[in-house]
């Protein structure tokens, strides 16, 4: 008798996690290594927020919570959407989660029975399709390339719409292309789903505090006849530096809260209740961090981008958000290394460049969007000007 579970046999561990620790393994034997595979922010969580944590462990507030959040921060979770979306959610339709990625988890496993079909646009997080199959549904991948600005079309959501179609799943700014979309954008999706009324819709806003050049949106904001329908989900971790403390949490019907909060009382139960106390300060405290962050990320991709447009055989794009860039290295493929490497995927690109330069990025097969990589410029600027320098020369000796 087999030990393992055959369903673990339908996923892969996350490969951005893997890279990150393949990284932290080769720095702590000595090797000089700069690792922008992680999607973490690099600055502290911010003050207030801690002093709130600390202020609660004082008052006591270390005991079990509900199961979806303390009340106190479900009313938080609904003013902020309020507030910033313009949507109406009573603390009822709210769920906290330990962290975003728990939050899918719960949303997809509740609700997918075999066979089910989820649409997901290319390149994508890690995650997406593995939850999707694990929950014994079949992920729809749906490439969207450097031309279309790497987001989906109203055409191409239409004609991946099966009577299979369960969900369709967005995550905008995305990660890993940052591809951002605006009210327009999103207005012609909605349309779309406006014509499918079978199809549920899960739009991951976690990182709607970091855009650039553009308003940020959201689904139900500018559709609200979808609400009934829709999980909107957000988090603390991107905005206010917070990924250690697992915060996730989301908006949907009640009848759906209900059983994401049944599955989750069999998993973790509630979240952290110290977490939770900083995430209602981090919701309703001043907020002039998440503006200050965000004008570095800006000034940081603008760096990132300018000097790996000048690396030999990349094509990098300027994103509209989040934290990362998703450039084109198919220029850099066929080729060997300065070490003697063939570089036939991304992948070998990848290894060789960690091998070589010790520049940790995440290979774009992994985001389901092949011929690409990512990086996170979630760092210092010394140490992205030396990474991409770094990427420059080991472009540089491909031939």
């Amino acid at each position: 008798m087999h030990l393992i579970a055959d369903r673990l046999d339908r996923i892969s561990p996350s490969l951005t996690i893997a890279m990150t620790a393949k990284a932290r393994a080769l720095k702590a034997a000595g090797r000089d290594i700069i690792s922008l595979a992680a999607g973490e922010p690099d600055f502290d969580t911010p003050r207030n927020v801690k002093d709130a944590a600390i202020a609660a462990i004082e008052r006591g507030e270390t005991k079990y919570t509900d199961v979806a959040g303390t009340m106190a921060l479900r009313k938080a979770c609904a003013e902020k959407f309020k507030r910033d979306n313009g949507i109406d959610y009573k603390p009822e339709e709210i769920l906290v989660a330990t962290g975003g990625k728990q939050v899918i988890f719960d949303a997809l496993v509740a609700t997918i029975n075999p066979g089910d079909e989820a649409i997901i646009p290319a390149p994508c997080w890690v995650s997406y399709p593995d939850i999707v199959a694990l929950a014994e549904g079949k992920p729809v991948i749906v490439p969207c390339g450097p031309n279309q600005g790497f987001k989906i079309t109203p055409e191409q959501l239409e004609a991946a719409i099966t009577p299979k179609t369960k969900w369709f799943i967005l995550n905008n700014p995305c990660n890993p292309s940052g591809a951002g979309y605006t009210a327009a954008e999103l207005k012609g999706l909605a349309e779309v789903l406006m014509r499918h009324p079978d199809v549920w819709i899960f739009s991951d806003d976690i990182y709607e505090k970091l855009t650039y050049g553009i308003e940020f949106a959201t689904l139900v904001q500018v559709e609200p006849r979808l609400k009934d329908r829709t999980v909107t989900m957000n988090g603390c971790s991107k905005a206010y530096a917070m990924t250690g403390w697992r915060i996730g949490f989301a908006g949907a019907p009640v009848q759906l809260i209900k059983a994401m909060d049944k599955l989750q009382s069999q998993s973790t139960s509630n979240t952290s209740s110290i977490s939770q106390a900083a995430a209602i300060e981090a919701l309703t405290g001043q907020q002039d961090s998440v503006e200050e962050m965000r004008k570095v990320y800006e000034r940081r991709r603008d760096l990132v981008v300018g000097m790996l447009n000048k690396a030999a055989g990349v094509r990098c794009p300027t994103p509209e958000g989040a934290f990362y860039v998703f450039p084109d290295i198919r220029g850099c493929l066929g080729k060997t290394s300065a070490s003697g490497k063939r570089i036939e995927t991304d992948e070998d690109f990848c290894l060789a460049l960690l091998e070589e330069q010790g520049v940790a990025a995440v290979h774009g097969a992994a985001f389901m969007f092949p011929g690409h990589f990512r990086i996170s410029y979630a760092t210092d600027d010394a140490s992205l000007k030396d990474a991409c320098t770094r990427i420059q020369a080991f472009c540089a000796g491909l031939k």
